[in-house]
Formats: C-alpha cells, sequence, structure tokens
C-alpha cells in the first residue's frame, strides 16, 4: 500500500489496511461538485480530507443504507459525517439508518479508538417537516445534527467550546 500523503483527521482514522484509503482526498475533494454548495464557504477551509463513504461501500454494501461522506475537520482533528439529503417527514427513518449502517460498515476500517464525532444531514431541497421540535428530538436521540440547508461552523466539533472559551483541540 502507497503511504499516506498527510496526517489529516479520515486518514489516521482509517486503520492501515483499510480499502477506504485509496477514495480519501485533499479538502473536499471527494465531495460532489453539487453538493459542495451545503458547505458553507466559511467551513471547507476547514476540512483536511474527505471520503465519498456512499461510493466507496457500494461495492461491499450495494443493497444497504450508506452514508454519504466522511470529512476531516483539521481544526479539531476529528471526522464528520456530512448526509446531503432530502428533508422531508417520511425521510428521517431513511437517514437514521444511514446512520446505523455507517457504524456497523466502518467497524472493519476505523482504528480502534478512532470514530466519527459529528453526524450531520443537510437539506439537499426544501426542509418539510411538520413538526420541527419533534424530528429534532428524534434525530438527537439517534446522534444526528440536523443542519437545514448548509452547515456552517456551529454545526463543527469544538464550536460550543470554543463559545465558551475552552480549547478544543484533540488530545
Amino acid at each position: 500500500m502507497a503511504a499516506r500523503k498527510k496526517n489529516t483527521p479520515v486518514r489516521l482514522a482509517l486503520r492501515d489496511d483499510s480499502a477506504l484509503h485509496k477514495g480519501v482526498r485533499d479538502r473536499t475533494g471527494a465531495v460532489k461538485t453539487t453538493h459542495r454548495s451545503h458547505l458553507a464557504e466559511n467551513v471547507r477551509e476547514s476540512f483536511g480530507d474527505s471520503l465519498d463513504l456512499d461510493a466507496a461501500l457500494q461495492q461491499d454494501h450495494p443493497n444497504e443504507n450508506r452514508w454519504d461522506y466522511l470529512l476531516g475537520h483539521t481544526p479539531s482533528g476529528q471526522v464528520v459525517g456530512v448526509e446531503p439529503h432530502s428533508a422531508r417527514e417520511d425521510e428521517i427513518t431513511t437517514v437514521i439508518n444511514k446512520r446505523r449502517a455507517a457504524l456497523q460498515q466502518l467497524v472493519a476500517h476505523l482504528k480502534p479508538r478512532a470514530r466519527v464525532s459529528r453526524w450531520i444531514w443537510v437539506a439537499s431541497g426544501k426542509v418539510r417537516f411538520a413538526d420541527t421540535e419533534k424530528v429534532r428530538r428524534r434525530l438527537d436521540q439517534n446522534g444526528i445534527t440536523f443542519a437545514g440547508a448548509r452547515v456552517v461552523p456551529k454545526h463543527l466539533p469544538g464550536a460550543a467550546a470554543k463559545n465558551a472559551g475552552r480549547d478544543v483541540k484533540n488530545s
């Protein structure tokens, strides 16, 4: 296997023998052009690497739910999962199932202590939830943050700690 190019969060989280390394790209290079608009311009530069997880896992898990992207958030050294997906009431369970599937699918690829620190669902179109508070509660219970139309700084690791004046770097 070729040596890793950089010590960026996604690359560091993957086991050395993981086949997913070949799909990791610098910055947001693995994010489809049509999906980059879901990342606010002021957060794009904070990602050191990215992986199109959906594409990388398709061959081994063709009929399973698959999460779209893993992004390496350089300031915190953490991995963030981002899922551009339609934001309708009938899609909530699908997004929850995608996260559950990703957790299982990543077991063979992540180092023992590595994890995805945030799972973010970003609306790929208009938001159509009847009861937004109920939806947020259900997503919170399943470890998913709904970002609305764009991922902005408050959705990323360290945002709460920065606001409280604490250091947010990984140890």
